[in-house]
């Protein structure tokens, strides 16, 4: 058969959320240079090495997918290195009949051969640039291709992956701006140094890379799907959000990412300034060690959200651009369960204390990164706040602050036992990307980084994984949210809307519910 129609259906609902951008009835101008403006350095440019976010929106420039989303979704489509697939047997053969006339951005062709190749770099110890051999880099590889058996050249433009199980997820996650596919040329050239040397199909090339100051892509002039309107995108690193602000009303960048919520409004009446805005895919709390005391307790782990009077954060700190949460993913996600939320209430937080034996309160460590999130734009403030307020319930917080790679590095390390902000911005679109890598056992210490384990939520998410029904996905996902939500290895904040603002000389720029950066060949600038 062809796309599981019936998973693509139940993403779609994601397309309710809306997307906001400005398109134009005036012919396009091409050429110019567009600065946007983030908050982070993207550390590595290797998609099987993934840091960050801002890797990834690099990288959804550089690079192609086999799959590619509906713009402003994550519906999946054939827009993308695969014209189509073929799912058989049970869901356990996947077929892609890959596009022709695509060259890598060094010259290379891009076909059966290299997409061997680059699988192989993925699931093979023994090739001498396998993606394990990057000592200390965390990977999506061993979630996207956990079924994965056999991967093998049918013709020049056809591929086949045989999994172990059916895995209903595997066809949104290839979309994903951490499945691009990399030129095997210069891997072979770079070899572990490829994550500083990113070569794909994409539209825009790597030009030049300044570490913690800037990086600048040019137009690929031989891009499959044609020249972009821009000659250049540069992603100009900035971490404070009121300096890239500043830079936004003087022109010096033209897209902003990472918006203080107190500067919305007035954003909103600047005549020469646009908001670009989406009900974000995103979740934002601090995680809690459930393998260390005082908080391998559950009660403790409770205490901890009933003592956070999120409303009144949602309302002061992040000014009304947050949805408070009710489940452990985003209300828009499809298969979300609607549960009883974690109100404020610091008497029954203290009771719950008192019950697990910590009447007088205790001392625990909270790190924080330093710079502003897209699933948090107000960064470490959000650590300051919930210090206030577990302070009132006699827990005493030391808040620690690292830059973001020390920082990331420290909580995905397996040897951190303090608390740690945490936020999730989705990958693909599915309720698996949120469950399994947030919640699974299996992904303890790289997405699992407060160590919890449930043998129950384990089943159902390998259940859901293998059942192709998505009524019956649903099911599943909403069980396993409630022993989640009951456990609270989080405490529980919001999911903040994604917020990007722009020059009003920008247009047909799109938001994508991943707050990746696809389509940008479609933009332009007016000068």
């Amino acid at each position: 058969m062809k796309r599981p129609i019936a998973l693509a259906l139940a993403i779609v609902l994601l397309v309710a959320v809306g997307w906001t951008y400005r398109a134009s009835a005036a012919a396009p101008q091409t050429g110019g240079t567009l600065v946007i403006g983030i908050g982070a350095d993207p550390t590595i440019l290797d998609p099987m090495s993934v840091l960050n976010n801002e890797a990834s929106y690099i990288e959804s420039i550089i690079f192609d997918r086999l799959v590619a989303y509906k713009p402003g979704t994550t519906v999946p489509t054939t827009a993308g290195l695969a014209e189509a697939w073929d799912v058989t047997d049970g869901g356990k053969v996947l077929t892609f009949h890959l596009r022709k006339g695509v060259q890598f951005q060094d010259g290379t062709p891009f076909n059966a051969d290299a997409l061997i190749k680059e699988l192989d770099r993925a699931m093979n110890p023994n090739n001498p640039n396998y993606y394990g051999k990057l000592a200390g880099v965390a990977s999506h590889v061993p979630q996207t291709f956990r079924s994965l058996e056999k991967y093998e050249k049918v013709d020049a433009y056809t591929v086949r992956l045989t999994l172990r199980d059916p895995d209903a997820t595997l066809i949104p996650t290839l979309g994903r701006a951490a499945t691009g596919v990399e030129s095997p040329t210069a891997v072979e050239k770079w070899g572990k140094d490829i994550i500083q040397h990113p070569v794909g199909t994409g539209p825009f090339m790597l030009e030049e890379w300044v570490q913690n100051d800037h990086v600048t892509l040019k137009a690929n002039p031989n891009y499959w799907g044609g020249k972009p309107y821009l000659d250049r995108i540069v992603f100009r690193i900035v971490p404070e959000n009121s300096v890239r602000l500043l830079m936004l009303r003087r022109g010096e960048i033209q897209i902003l990412d990472g918006i203080n919520p107190s500067d919305i409004a007035s954003l909103r009446q600047d005549a020469n300034l646009q908001l670009f805005e989406q009900a974000g895919l995103t979740i934002n709390g601090v995680r809690l060690p459930t393998n260390a005391k005082p908080f391998d307790d559950k009660r403790v782990r409770q205490a901890m959200n009933y003592a956070v009077n999120k409303d009144e954060m949602d309302r002061t700190l992040y000014q009304g651009v947050a949805d408070p949460m009710v489940t452990p993913m985003p209300q828009v996600e499809w298969g979300v369960a609607k549960l009883p939320p974690y109100t404020y209430d610091p008497a029954k937080a203290k009771q719950l204390l008192k019950d697990a034996g910590y009447a007088g309160g205790f001392k625990a460590i909270l790190l924080s990164y330093d710079n502003p999130r897209g699933y948090n734009p107000i960064g470490s403030k959000m650590a300051v706040a919930i210090q206030g307020y577990l302070t009132r319930i006699g827990v005493q917080v030391d808040v620690q602050t690292q830059e973001w790679g020390t920082f990331l590095q420290t909580v995905r390390s397996g040897k951190w036992e303090g608390m740690s902000l945490g936020g999730y911005t989705g990958d693909n679109g599915d309720p698996d990307n949120f469950l399994y890598n947030m919640f699974s056992s299996e992904t303890i210490p790289v997405g699992n980084n407060c160590f919890y384990k449930n043998v129950q939520v384990d089943q159902l998410l390998a259940t859901a994984r293998l059942t192709p029904d998505t009524a019956k996905r649903t099911q599943y996902y909403q069980i396993a949210q409630k022993f989640i939500w009951d456990d609270a290895p989080w405490i529980w904040v919001n999911s903040v809307r994604q917020v990007r603002a722009g020059t009003k000389k920008v247009h047909n720029y799109e938001l994508n519910p991943l707050q990746v950066f696809f389509g940008m060949e479609r933009v332009w600038l007016e000068r």
